[in-house]
């Protein structure tokens, strides 16, 4: 992981991160959370929602956006200022995640970026649209 300084980064900067979301990641989200949502969590319940099986937790697939934030782009030592989103599709399990994030705008006075972030699922679907605020010390 490599520490960037507000110089390095540049408008059209792209970084991206895929995994796919297990029935274990559902349960240990839940556990770490505390959202035991039966949506997420119990599949009887669930075949009688809209979905008509199990999804994952909206926010399990925000945290691969936070990973490629913190670890790529812009990376360590980065600091999380704000979060627009939009949830579009739900997540399944066994659905392989891509978070991407693209830098639209070098505020460098102020050592802030502003990126677009999104999900996608295996198909190319898009899951979760948004942007992202975030500081660089540097």
């Amino acid at each position: 992981m490599e520490m960037k300084t507000i110089k390095d980064i540049k408008v059209g900067d792209s970084a991206s991160f895929t995994k796919t979301v297990t029935e274990t990641d559902v349960y240990n989200y839940a556990g770490i959370s505390g959202d035991f949502n039966p949506a997420h969590i119990n599949e009887s319940y669930a075949k009688e929602t809209m979905f008509e099986e199990r999804i994952a937790h909206g926010l399990l697939s925000v945290g691969f956006i936070s990973a490629v934030l913190g670890t790529q782009l812009p990376g360590p030592g980065s600091i999380y200022m704000g979060k627009n989103l939009k949830f579009i599709k739900p997540v399944l399990f066994n659905d392989t995640i891509t978070a991407t994030v693209t830098v639209k705008e070098v505020i460098e006075d102020k050592k802030r970026i502003i990126l677009d972030t999104v999900c996608t699922n295996q198909d190319g679907d898009l899951v979760i649209d948004g942007s992202a605020t975030m500081f660089l010390p540097n």
